[in-house]
């Protein structure tokens, strides 16, 4: 356009290629180096290229701008499209392609249909839609990546570790189990203990869950729950992964934990536990039940009065603090049953 002999101010239009020449130089090594990956450089490319398309009206005649096309022309003005389709995906590409569309009709100061006459419109917006799908789609198959890269490095250091305790305490734990029992009285006990110790991590090494998360905040509450079974408790699992915040599955993992501490210490040396894991979509609820001798009434208030507040702290605590519930069924000779309750935060749908 520079050395068109119809222009009106060729100066001017020499001065603007120079502009744009070296603002292409300036992009081209910014995206290079790194630097000109960000929103707010990819917003500049956009209103560069929208205002050098609008000096077309101060250089140009009118007539002239309406019968050629705009500069910087098709070629040049797809670049802030791409750019916008890799930073804000098919949205942001569409915005940016309608602009440069409306720029163009602009300064030519007319709206024509004729998509066989010019075809800038259609391919502009069409391109911005592709590079942005593309663009997305390039993202989430990245993630992807990542994920699966994860996993397998988790897989690998669980098999080394598997390797480590089946070696080392499981051996071990299993020599205590049978010499208990080959000497007999008091070390008997000990190899009861022994091997029950050694079944749990058994169970635990061959275990196949894994946490089902979506970044490192999130985690799987069936993942720290499985852990919990052993020859006295038992543990119903739903089949799909039950996502919630790291920080509540751990806590109402951590009230699981003393229900179950109290079940050993208190129901009786054969009591049995239950524990029940529910997604109920908007709130999770953890049951944990036994059958051992049970709570007479007013027993709790009678402990807590004397000062013993294991119970509030530990499990009726934690769920307030997480805006859930333990709601404590209990009598004598019919066991206890805790329902622990958590609301799922927005976001995290399991």
């Amino acid at each position: 356009m520079a050395i068109n002999p119809e222009l009106r101010r060729p100066v001017l239009g020499w001065v603007l290629c120079a502009i744009l020449l070296g603002w292409s130089a300036i992009c081209a090594l910014g995206y290079l180096r790194g630097f000109a990956r960000r929103p707010s450089w990819v917003i500049a490319e956009v209103v560069i290229v929208l205002l050098l398309m609008w000096s077309n009206r101060a250089v140009t005649s009118a007539r002239w701008a309406a019968d050629n096309q705009t500069w910087p022309t098709t070629l040049w003005a797809t670049n802030p499209i791409i750019s916008a389709a890799l930073q804000f995906g098919p949205a942001g590409a569409m915005v940016t392609g309608l602009a440069v569309v409306a720029t163009n009709f602009a300064v030519k100061n007319y709206f024509s249909v004729n998509f066989a006459h010019n075809a800038t419109p259609i391919v502009e917006i069409a391109l911005g839609l592709a590079m942005g799908m593309a663009a997305r789609t390039a993202r989430s198959a990245h993630d992807e990546l990542q994920r699966a890269a994860q996993l397998s490095a988790a897989v690998q250091e669980r098999e080394r570790l598997s390797r480590h305790v089946h070696d080392g305490v499981i051996q071990v734990l299993a020599l205590v189990s049978k010499r208990g029992r080959e000497i007999g009285g008091s070390a008997a006990e000990l190899a009861d203990l022994a091997g029950q110790q050694e079944r749990a991590l058994r169970r635990l090494v061959s275990s196949s869950d894994f946490s089902s998360t979506d970044d490192a905040s999130t985690l799987d509450l069936r993942t720290l729950l499985g852990r919990r079974r052993d020859d006295q408790v038992s543990i119903s699992l739903p089949a799909t992964p039950v996502s919630l915040p790291r920080h509540v599955a751990d806590e109402l993992d951590a009230a699981v934990c003393n229900a179950l501490d109290n079940v050993r210490q208190h129901a009786g040396p054969n009591a049995q536990a239950f524990v029940l894991l529910e997604d109920l979509g908007d709130a999770v609820t953890v049951t944990v039940r036994d059958d051992g001798i049970g709570i007479a009434t007013g027993r709790l208030d009678e402990v807590a009065a004397q000062g013993h507040v294991g119970i509030s702290k530990s499990i009726v605590g934690r769920l307030d603090s997480l805006g859930g519930t333990a709601v404590l069924t209990t009598a004598i000779g019919e066991g206890t049953e805790w329902e622990l309750t958590v609301p799922r935060p927005k976001g995290h749908r399991g």
